[in-house]
């Protein structure tokens, strides 16, 4: 019998009808192997994966393939993105194990949940092979199968974070030479194919470039924004990038697009614009905020998990175009115009004759750019679109609510503001349940998968963002509440924290990854969002707390500059703040005020508004109007400078 009917999580749901007996993840399906004495076969990935429905129509919904499975194993099918906690045990396994991991990530376990064979994607008559070879190691050398398992698990026990120290500047400098020696000075970005969007680095390395005045930094996000902008992991019509570009060139993205990375990315483009007033980040800027709001919002306020690498089975069906269809949707000559902009070609540069849209020069005529993307987007809406992930994960809505939130705020978009208010009423009116955090929603019914320490962390940003563009006292508040729950609950005894609570279900053992990967590690988030509390809070604790934090990530920085991207942006925040102003007043001048202060790039500074001794607003308090009129203050480092009135002078003191 599959039990994936009543999931709220979408991947599960696409299982239900599988021929396999699916459980979800449960104490119940480990009794269940355990009175039948049979393994478990773990299978987990994430609904916009491609090779997860790969292998689901090859095998999953094959009944041959089921009746083996069934006989042998109790299958148990995880959503990553519910359960970060059972996928980031288990994916240690199996990078241990195989020397690499991915998803759809395989496993085969005892009923006590300590895995002994490991993989990930597996075609058809080798998933069959295998499935029948695990049965049979398991009836005849079940102790040697154990005892392998064993020997891995404890070996990742015993991988405990060592002793860290201070993340300074001199160690902050070293990770942004490290990141200059891994440029590529050909396509930009790090590395080679396939091309990961290195957000969180550009984040730290725009701050670097703030502390510093380091030209290379800043020319390293200058023109690795630019590249991705310009090629095909960018989407030209609708806004919003794809998950990763296969190539080295930006040119062919793998085509799912993710809430968590374009959050990440607003927040690079926007700051890059404020650094630098560059009109193709401000752009991007502005499209990527319209993708989040038009394809994304959910119908309770909250955002989206992604969009599906597929359309109808096909990976990129929505996407691609020929020649022949430019002209057919266009005519001949604004499509022969278009054929040549985007950079579609008759033999095509990504599968079967067709091409990804790219927009590698700015058109000469953008008027008629902006005409032809509008009758673009308007015919590919009329095809197929790919299914839409809907649940609601915690901490990516606390990335997007930072990220619109700011974004707002630098551009005087009242509806991104507003859009991450209702994002986070979400999260307040659902996600958090008797004072702690679950980590899903869906259609407004909140899962009951535990919050773990990002989902504390990014939401906690995202809060602390919100109180500082609207002044309310509500956000300050939560935020504390959530970062309370962090400090008590997930810290471990060195400065450092666990990925999942104290009262947490215990796995095979309890998570503790310091680094930073597609999203901000929970050390990193909730790092950042302590130094952040603290600078609008004048609380010494959360800043010893984070530092804390920081000192125990260092080593990774120094060591993995790239796995360590938002660890060192907040470093940087910590080696240049707090900067804190306060803007008490209303009115023009006040908004005078408040322009320049979000125009700081000081990576440590935090801005509140509104009027003298606001409640709640610890910023405003005991600063009134100077001679009645709306007023700045600004201290660094808890050191004030004497208040002023004029927002040129503001400025100034704030370059």
């Amino acid at each position: 019998m599959n039990r994936l009917g009543d999931a709220t999580s979408p991947y599960l749901v696409q299982h239900a009808d599988n021929p396999v007996d699916w459980w979800p993840w449960s104490a119940e399906a480990f009794a269940e192997a355990k009175r039948r004495d049979v393994p478990v076969l773990l299978s987990v990935g994430y609904a916009a994966c491609h090779w997860c429905h790969v292998m689901a129509h090859e095998s999953f919904e094959d009944d041959e393939t089921a009746a083996l499975i069934n006989q042998y194993t109790v299958p148990i099918k995880v959503d990553r993105e519910e359960r970060p906690d059972v996928d980031a045990v288990y994916m240690e396994a199996t990078q241990a194990m195989t020397g690499q991991g991915g998803w759809p990530m395989t496993v085969f376990a005892t009923p006590d949940g300590e895995p002994f064979f490991c993989g990930t994607y597996f075609p058809k008559p080798h998933f069959q092979r295998l499935v029948t070879a695990v049965a049979q190691a398991w009836a005849t050398q079940r102790e040697d199968a154990i005892a392998q398992g064993r020997n891995v698990v404890e070996a990742l026990t015993g991988g405990a974070l060592g002793p860290g120290h201070p993340l300074d500047a001199a160690k902050l400098d070293s990770a942004a030479q490290t990141f200059q020696r891994d440029f590529d000075t050909t396509n930009k970005g790090f590395g080679g194919a396939p091309k990961f969007p290195p957000s969180m680095g550009l984040e730290f390395l725009l701050r670097q470039h703030a502390r510093t005045g380091s030209k290379d930094s800043l020319r390293m996000v200058a023109e690795t924004c630019e590249a991705m902008a310009r090629g095909g992991m960018y989407d030209q019509l609708g806004g919003g990038f794809a998950r990763y570009a296969v190539d080295a060139t930006w040119t062919v993205p793998h085509f799912e697009k993710m809430l968590y990375d374009n959050a990440l990315l607003l927040r690079v483009y926007v700051h890059l614009w404020r650094a630098t007033g560059d009109p193709l980040a401000r752009r991007v800027a502005d499209e990527t905020a319209e993708f989040l709001r038009r394809d994304l919002l959910t119908p309770e306020g909250g955002f989206a998990s992604a969009l599906d690498a597929d359309t109808d089975g096909v990976e990129g069906l929505t996407y691609a175009w020929t020649p022949a269809q430019l002209t057919e949707t266009l005519g001949d000559d604004d499509g022969r115009w278009a054929t040549a902009l985007l950079g579609v070609t008759d033999d095509g540069t990504f599968e079967h004759g067709t091409s990804v849209l790219q927009l590698r020069r700015d058109p000469d005529d953008p008027a008629r750019w902006a005409s032809l993307r509008e009758r673009l987007l308007t015919a590919r809406n009329d095809r197929p679109q790919p299914a839409r992930d809907d649940k609601v994960v915690a901490a990516w809505n606390g990335l997007a609510i930072a990220a619109l939130a700011e974004y707002g705020e630098l551009t005087n978009d009242k509806n991104a503001v507003d859009a991450a208010v209702r994002a986070a009423e979400l999260l307040l009116r659902v996600h958090v349940v008797d004072g702690r955090l679950r980590r899903t929603s869906r259609d407004g019914r909140v899962s009951e998968h535990a919050g773990v320490l990002e989902d504390y962390g990014d939401v906690a940003e995202g809060f602390l963002a919100l109180h500082q563009v609207t002044g309310e006292a509500r956000w300050l508040s939560s935020a504390g509440d959530l970062l309370e729950a962090a400090l008590t609950r997930f810290a471990d005894d060195s400065g450092g924290f666990f990925d999942t609570a104290d009262d947490a279900e215990a796995l095979i053992r309890r998570p503790q990854d310091p680094t930073d990967n597609a999203t901000p590690s929970g050390s990193s988030a909730v790092a950042g969002a302590l130094l952040t509390y603290a600078a609008l809070t004048a609380s010494i604790r959360h800043r010893e707390a984070a530092e804390g934090a920081l000192a125990k990530m260092a080593p990774v920085a120094e060591r993995f500059a790239r796995f360590a991207g938002w660890a060192c942006a907040v470093g940087e925040a910590a080696v240049a703040g707090p900067l804190q102003v306060a803007i008490v007043g209303s009115g023009a001048d006040a908004d005078a005020l408040r322009t320049a202060a979000w125009r700081a790039t000081s990576p440590g500074t935090v801005v509140v508004t509104g009027e003298p001794d606001a409640e709640g607003v610890p910023l405003l308090a005991d600063r009134p109007l100077v001679g009645g009129e709306p007023a700045a203050y600004v201290c660094r480092g808890f050191v004030c400078d004497r208040p002023t009135t004029d927002a040129s002078a503001l400025a100034e003191q704030l370059r």
